[in-house]
């Protein structure tokens, strides 16, 4: 019998295979002697049956090694983030160049978007001309130089993970924590990292929405990431609204620019909070600050300096972007040729926002993917959302939906306003960041 079938008959008894044959397994779906069936049979079999965290670390390590691991010799630590997804999310896009700012080095994979959560490289894409497909040679220049990069995988990536997450999505078994483990921290091991801090979110518009899954999967990453030489933590911060008060890709690069040019702005507090409190935790794990709070102090300096803004251009720049990005953003980013505003009916609180609701409203403007292969309009999306426990009159604009003709604007905004709900007396929305796990 081959290893293969005998890791898979196990499976089927109930009893957990070993690191050895995690490895081999692993190994197989890298140089394709593992088939697709044995693949989605694997992925079932741990859904049945889920692994221990050694054979978790094994598998995520043996789905890293499969494929390229990227070596680095430079004056400062390899440092990187990852988000479990969720709504107007473009932390990534401030994060990256203000931990340059502190002398970190960021080679950020990132990926697209499917369903109702955005993705990095969709934001990016709205920028002209800016390449996110990367050679490995060119990406290690650029964060060499710049300091920061953010691009897509390469094939040579993790191989193991591009064929276990597509037969994960045909099989019903996205929801795995192990695979999801797997998957997330092979890409970004790969990355030849020395430091990792992971956003785990929680709540209506993220991918995990149960706070005790959430925190389940934080515990799981923070635990893989470190069996594996990484120095790990993870944030679980609140997804009851969206990240930014933007959502849709050309929207949310103006909301990371506002932040990054103008970090004092009301409109981009809870996005520089979450960055204050990301970046403060990844210079901690990576020695340029004495703990989260000191580095969080770093990161403040970095945005209010323009110092982070600085290296967002040169990023820009070398990514084949506008090399006058930094000075003209507003003119060089589309706009949508419809923009409406949806006004409250009457006054009260903002009380809950249904966040998932809202990206899917951006998935059908036209903004993301329902399916691998649909076209983006990187114009379209939902600006200047209402936040939680915001106190609104009659009349006042609660979003403006920016879409590509007057009827699905209108159809938008009526299902943004049942996405938005009202009621009287105060409101305390949740707190951003929930809980910290080393």
């Amino acid at each position: 019998m081959s290893a293969a079938r005998s890791l898979l008959s196990a499976l089927r008894q109930g009893h957990r295979p070993d690191v050895r044959d995690l490895t081999a397994f692993a190994e197989g779906l890298a140089d394709g002697s593992v088939s697709d069936a044995q693949a989605g049979a694997f992925a079932m079999g741990v859904c049945h049956t889920p692994l221990l965290p050694d054979g978790r670390a094994a598998l995520t390590r043996a789905m890293r090694d499969g494929g390229e691991v990227l070596q680095w010799d430079l004056p400062g630590p390899v440092i990187d983030k990852h988000s479990t997804g969720g709504v107007g999310d473009c932390v990534s896009l401030i994060l990256a160049p203000a931990l340059a700012a502190c002398g970190a080095y960021v080679p950020m994979i990132s990926g697209r978007g499917l369903g109702h959560t955005g993705g990095t490289l969709d934001k990016l894409s709205a920028i002209p001309g800016f390449r996110t497909e990367m050679q490995t040679d060119e990406v290690q220049a650029i964060v060499a130089r710049v300091g920061c990069a953010i691009v897509g995988a390469t094939a040579d990536i993790a191989p193991a993970d591009r064929r276990l997450y597509a037969v994960r999505d045909v099989t019903g078994t996205v929801e795995s924590l192990d695979l999801i483990v797997a998957s997330i921290l092979s890409k970004k091991l790969a990355e030849g990292l020395e430091a990792l801090v992971l956003d785990v979110k929680t709540g209506s518009g993220a991918f995990m929405s149960d706070p005790v899954a959430a925190r389940a999967l934080a515990q799981a990453l923070v635990e893989t990431g470190q069996a594996n030489g990484v120095m790990t933590s993870a944030i679980v911060t609140d997804m009851s609204q969206p990240a930014a008060t933007s959502a849709g890709n050309a929207l949310e690069v103006i909301a990371a620019m506002e932040a990054l040019t103008d970090p004092g702005t009301r409109r981009s507090a809870r996005l520089v909070a979450l960055t204050r409190a990301l970046g403060g935790e990844a210079l901690a794990l990576g020695g340029l600050a004495a703990d989260a709070q000191d580095g969080a102090a770093r990161i403040d300096a970095a945005l209010t300096s323009g110092a982070a803004a600085e290296i967002f251009g040169r990023m820009v720049a070398a990514q084949n972007g506008p090399t006058d990005f930094l000075e003209r953003w507003r003119d060089r980013l589309p706009a949508a040729p419809v923009v409406a505003e949806l006004r409250a009916d009457r006054p009260g609180v903002i009380g809950r926002i249904d966040a998932r609701a809202l990206g899917e409203i951006v998935v059908t403007l036209g903004g993301g993917r329902q399916r691998e292969d649909d076209i983006i309009d990187p114009t379209v999306g939902i600006s200047h959302i209402a936040q939680l426990g915001a106190v609104v009159t009659e009349g006042q604009p609660l979003a403006r939906i920016h879409a590509s003709d007057s009827e699905i604007a209108e159809e938008a905004a009526t299902r943004v306003a049942l996405a938005i709900e009202m009621e009287q007396g105060a409101v305390t929305p949740p707190p951003l960041v929930q809980e910290v796990i080393r």
